[in-house]
């Protein structure tokens, strides 16, 4: 699977080890910036990685800052971005099971680094139940 993964400078140590995760799983990962932990306003970061979700040029997307919450804000004003903002695994496998979340926003400062590794783990592994979700998607799509 092709993944777009962008950060501002909060989140940006734990898109590095996502990174790497990917990468180990066979991935490939599009790095949308940014690349150090200077200061940096997220939307620059966060717009490439939905975009790219929806024009279809990779499957699915991870954004991450200090909460996750304006990543999630940013990335969900994207038309066919479904961004769940996840902070523990029940969150990530409902994002996927029952909203088919092709994004996922992760918050540094939110939990460890072993929990946002897990998280992702489970939102690719899970899969759309679709049935009577799929109107629901349909409704937000619209």
């Amino acid at each position: 699977m092709t993944i777009a993964i962008g950060s501002d400078h909060a989140g940006f140590r734990y898109k590095e080890a996502i990174k790497h995760l990917l990468t180990n799983l066979g991935h490939t990962v599009v790095d949308k910036g940014t690349d150090s932990e200077a200061t940096v306003d997220y939307p620059r970061f966060i717009r490439p990685v939905a975009e790219a979700v929806a024009a279809g040029e990779v499957e699915r997307g991870i954004v991450l800052g200090g909460s996750g919450n304006g990543e999630a804000m940013m990335a969900n004003r994207i038309k066919g971005v479904r961004c769940a903002l996840c902070w523990n695994e029940e969150s990530a496998r409902l994002g996927r099971m029952h909203n088919n979340a092709n994004v996922i926003s992760l918050g540094q400062r939110m939990m460890t680094e072993d929990m946002a590794l897990q998280i992702v783990r489970i939102w690719l592994d899970t899969p759309f139940e679709g049935g009577r979700h799929q109107k629901r998607i349909d409704e937000l799509d619209d």
